[in-house]
């Protein structure tokens, strides 16, 4: 364990976590003399979550982890060569592994938008063919879930968002992962005990509905719950009924067991019903009752758009626990992030460029070793748009560059007083790991500054600005001129 507060290695081995063909390609890269033949790859992906505007890129210090510990172990070996398909010298490589590849990545928390490489590795192919399936299940799920979390957040007007997601994620690791990604896209705490004392992110939960069904009456649940935690009594008043039993034996233990303490409640959670309807009464209740500074704290298969709805109709909530429907990404529950070759390096240093070509322009590819760069105004600090770039042209002193857009190469904007930052940073040099990985506080944090960066037009749940990604036109010249010689 590095830092048990801010990050977590998995002590499995995960370099056998690959698909088949990855195996194949690899081994049959070594039999065909191409087992030295430098490639560059990007991962990217092709459209935005939910019709949103951007997404958040996450999972790069897992990446990082996985990178750094990939080792093909004897029994790895024995099942390779079970399977009667790998050369001896393929199976001999693969036991004496050392990781070579250059890596270069955006930071976690950086809005990304389809189609620009928010991941590069270049390096031997028979190396970066065997990454592609664990870096796109780290990435892709990871991203997809601070996406979706952010939604939710920015739904919620200011509200906190607690996730509460554990037990509906789809297996241990998008529990766990899920958390950590919720938390980088806005969440305060989470209902996930282990990774509060494995990633510092702060636990939050008091009861369930067991809780009130194992005692004789709801009252006698309440006044020992609060008994027992009076410095963090939040009852949930909707086992029976909220208005008629809930709330009056939540302000009757308020009044009976905290007031002679000296104690303020926390607050009260609703969990099923009319929340807009229930919360607004049981204001009101609460307030009459003296207790106006008890929060009352909503939960129940809540995504963004039942949180807009409800805050739209004036629901008294100062809070929001949401579940499934944030640790599945419910209703878009995959990203779609792909992992392309785009160039072949070549022994004097140029690049060869690669292209897919698909009836299907958005599964097109953008060839060359690339950077990607953002254009803020100097004015407004905002973004104004990403301008992706062949890694040879000097872009980032200009403080004027003319852009246009890719599909309509007509349309052209001339931009002025700007400031252009690469987003694509060194993280390994030859198979050693150059980059820093920040804490988990610093990069939830640097997610907020990005986001600050964006205008609020773009972060419209529906029918969001676009924002625009645009190409060099060196770049651009060169996609259409493979795109002609493939056709």
């Amino acid at each position: 364990m590095k830092n048990s507060l801010f990050s977590i290695e998995d002590p499995r081995n995960l370099t056998i976590l690959t698909d088949f063909y990855e195996l194949t390609m690899a081994n049959g890269f070594l039999e065909s003399k191409q087992k030295d033949v430098i490639g560059v790859y990007d991962i990217f992906y092709r459209k935005v979550p939910d019709n949103g505007g951007f997404s958040i890129f996450c999972g790069l210090e897992q990446a990082i982890d996985y990178l750094e510990n990939l080792k093909f172990t004897k029994e790895d070996i024995a099942y390779l060569e079970s399977k009667n398909m790998f050369s001896k010298a393929f199976l001999d490589y693969l036991a004496d592994f050392k990781f070579a590849c250059n890596v270069w990545s955006m930071k976690e928390g950086t809005p990304v938008f389809p189609k620009e490489p928010m991941f590069v590795v270049e390096g031997p192919v028979v190396q970066a063919q065997l990454l592609e399936t664990t870096l796109l299940i780290l990435m892709n799920h990871q991203t997809l879930i601070a996406t979706k979390a952010n939604r939710i957040v920015r739904s919620a007007m200011g509200r906190p968002v607690q996730e509460f997601g554990a037990r509906r994620a789809q297996g241990v690791d998008a529990a766990n992962y899920g958390t950590r990604a919720a938390y980088i896209g806005g969440c305060v705490s989470s209902s996930n005990a282990m990774m509060e004392r494995d990633m510092g992110i702060p636990a939050s939960g008091t009861m369930a509905h067991s809780w009130v069904q194992m005692f004789d009456s709801e009252y006698e649940a309440f006044k020992a719950y609060a008994q027992i935690y009076p410095d963090s009594t939040v009852l949930l008043i909707d086992t029976y009924n909220v208005l008629k039993s809930g709330l009056p034996n939540a302000i009757k233990v308020f009044d009976e067991v905290l007031k002679p303490l000296g104690k303020r409640p926390i607050g009260v959670r609703i969990d099923s019903g009319d929340i807009s309807y229930l919360s607004k009464k049981a204001r009101k209740m609460l307030d009459n009752a003296g207790y106006s500074d008890v929060k009352i704290i909503a939960s129940n298969a809540l995504d963004e758009h039942i949180i807009r709805e409800l805050l739209v109709n004036d629901a008294k909530i100062d809070s929001f626990g949401v579940g499934e429907c944030l640790i599945t990404s419910k209703t878009t529950p995959v990203l779609g992030g792909v992992y392309k070759l785009v160039a072949i390096k070549n022994k004097d240093g140029s690049y060869t460029p690669k292209i897919k070509i698909s009836a299907s322009i958005e599964k097109v590819t953008l060839p060359y070793l690339k950077q990607v760069y953002r254009i803020f105004s100097k004015d407004t600090g905002k973004a104004l748009a990403d301008y992706v770039a062949i890694y040879d042209e000097v872009v980032e002193n200009k403080n004027e560059i003319t852009i246009f857009s890719p599909t309509e190469p007509w349309k052209t904007q001339t931009l002025t007083n700007i400031d252009i930052q690469p987003l694509l940073i060194p993280i390994f040099k030859d198979g050693k790991k150059v980059y820093n990985s920040p804490s988990l506080n610093e990069i939830k944090d640097y997610t907020n500054q990005q986001l600050d960066t964006l205008w609020e037009e773009l972060k419209r749940l529906e029918y969001p600005h676009q924002y625009y990604v645009d190409y060099s036109h060196k770049l651009w010249s060169e996609q259409v001129r493979l795109l002609k010689e493939n056709q």
